[in-house]
């Protein structure tokens, strides 16, 4: 899930002594602990990590000549934090057996130096437990759990806290990792690991914010590096860019931004990519690689299902809400015992079923079932599917989109009714409407819309039955959401989602 900005750390460690030398199993357990602790305890050896099956691509060998060779290439943000736990073990591993030939992996050291993957400098985000990684120890780190379960669905399991060692003994000779020193303060001891690998050159990027001077020490030890560039940082594009073999800009930067740096001829990665249309747009301006947060739905383009998985308690690779800026609070809520998600975020809300996406090409059908489970909104309130747009940018109902679509609707008084809408507009235009019975709380609707090649037919189905056949050929894109089109409560609910 996204915490807002890419972290990142500014402290200048190129006056640090390098430590005295080690096995790569010494440096990977006591991390920095000789630039931290100079006096402190042996740090504790932990426990092994679990054996873990190794399907044919996770088996596979690539070097950073291989990922960059690929068009566009791609690395897994966070282990892919849209589909599992971030910065997890399970994570790294599960991307990797997706097809990922680079991860990406931030660290910070604890206070006895043992170095831990984690995004953040405290706990606190992913764990519910407000501890500063740099002030205890991993003994106290070790009893955590990375809980996801807001973002991923209630049925995603907590993972714990991974340790550098496991994750570089398991892929730093087979894949490419991109590491970051999310304190800033470790440089030389990660460096020192690196070299500890057999061709480390080959499969480690040192990655880091562009104003900060780190890159210096990675240069000196044969490192392909990469500097990120947050806003402020453009009007210094051209003192900053030289020193990166590769750059970095935010799937937020304006296309003036992006074309800044894909100016320089290096290769230019964005992070993190959430979306089809975000690769699409990022390619179309030049970027050649996508640090990916969805991997097996991004680098798809077909339709991984035809029915929605509610019912696993799990987000399915493609779903997701109109923005992930605003993080875990825009996620609609999974409810596995129910088969059913509810859309209950204060806005105007639309949840892109993604997995499902593109449906057709030709004729298709999509039936859902919708209720609202406490209490009906107001009259003219309503909630529905849009549908038929070209790709996967936000379709809000309400809200103005870049894409253009239809959108069905069902009132709280029985009104079912069909619009349509040009980009860069916020209603639309009513094409058609029939009244049905009004829906009562907490019972099931049961919609269906019908796409044909010159028409569209929509239809409810519970109930007597009703029906309305519009002429219209407009929009004929693949890509749906389910949507709550009014502000406050109450929630509406949604299963039984069907592409036939």
């Amino acid at each position: 899930m996204s915490s807002g900005a890419e972290g990142r750390s500014t402290a200048d460690t190129s006056r640090t002594p390098f430590l005295p030398s080690m096995n790569r199993r010494q440096f990977l357990l006591a991390g920095a602990s000789t630039l931290l602790l100079s006096a402190c305890q042996a740090a504790p050896v932990p426990a092994p990590a679990p054996p873990v099956s190794v399907p044919p691509a996770a088996a596979a060998r690539y070097a950073i000549g291989d990922l960059l060779g690929t068009t566009p290439f791609y690395v897994a943000h966070r282990g892919s934090g849209d589909n599992w736990v971030e910065h997890s073990f399970d994570a790294y591993s599960r991307s990797i057996a997706s097809g990922a030939k680079a991860i990406e992996v931030s660290v910070s050291a604890t206070s006895d130096g043992v170095f831990v993957c984690h995004h953040d400098l405290t706990t606190k985000r992913m764990t519910g437990v407000d501890l500063p990684i740099a002030e205890v120890t991993w003994e106290e780190l070790s009893q955590l759990r990375s809980d996801a379960r807001a973002w991923l669905g209630p049925a995603a399991e907590k993972e714990p806290l991974p340790l550098l060692a496991d994750v570089l003994d398991a892929f730093a000779t087979t894949h490419v990792i991109f590491l970051e020193d999310k304190q800033g303060t470790n440089t030389e001891a990660l460096l020192k690991v690196m070299d500890s690998y057999s061709h480390s050159t080959d499969h480690f990027v040192w990655k880091q914010w562009a104003g900060a001077t780190q890159y210096t020490l990675a240069d000196k030890h044969g490192y392909t590096t990469w500097g990120y560039f947050t806003p402020e940082l453009f009007e210094r594009a051209d003192e900053l860019a030289p020193r990166f073999d590769l750059l970095g800009v935010s799937h937020r930067a304006t296309d003036a931004q992006v074309a800044v740096l894909v100016g320089f001829g290096k290769p230019v990665i964005a992070w993190e990519v959430h979306y089809r249309s975000m690769r699409d747009r990022m390619s179309d301006l030049g970027v050649a690689g996508m640090m990916c947060s969805n991997l097996p739905y991004v680098t798809g383009t077909t339709a991984g299902c035809q029915g929605d998985s509610f019912g696993t308690g799990l987000r399915a690779a493609g779903d997701l809400p109109w923005t992930i800026d605003e993080g875990t609070q825009v996620q609609p809520l999974i409810d596995a015992g129910a088969a059913s998600v509810a859309l209950g975020h204060r806005d105007v809300q639309s949840y892109l079923m993604g997995s499902m996406c593109p449906v057709g090409p030709g004729s298709y059908r999509i039936t859902c079932e919708l209720r609202w489970p406490g209490s009906l909104p107001r009259a003219e309130q309503h909630a529905g599917i849009a549908f038929g747009a070209a790709d996967d940018r936000p379709y809000r109902v309400r809200a103005v989109s870049d894409v253009p679509g239809y959108h069905m609707i069902l009132r709280a008084n029985g009104s079912l009714e069909l619009f349509s809408r040009v980009a860069g507009t916020t209603e639309g235009t009513r094409l058609k409407a029939v009244l049905t019975a009004p829906p009562r709380a907490s019972e099931w609707v049961r919609l269906q819309i019908e796409v044909l090649a010159n028409s569209i037919r929509i239809l409810r189905l519970d109930g007597e039955g009703w029906s309305m056949d519009i002429d219209d050929a407009s929009y004929r894109g693949g890509y749906f959401w389910l949507c709550k089109n009014y502000q406050d409560g109450p929630p509406v609910e949604f299963r039984s989602i069907l592409v036939s």
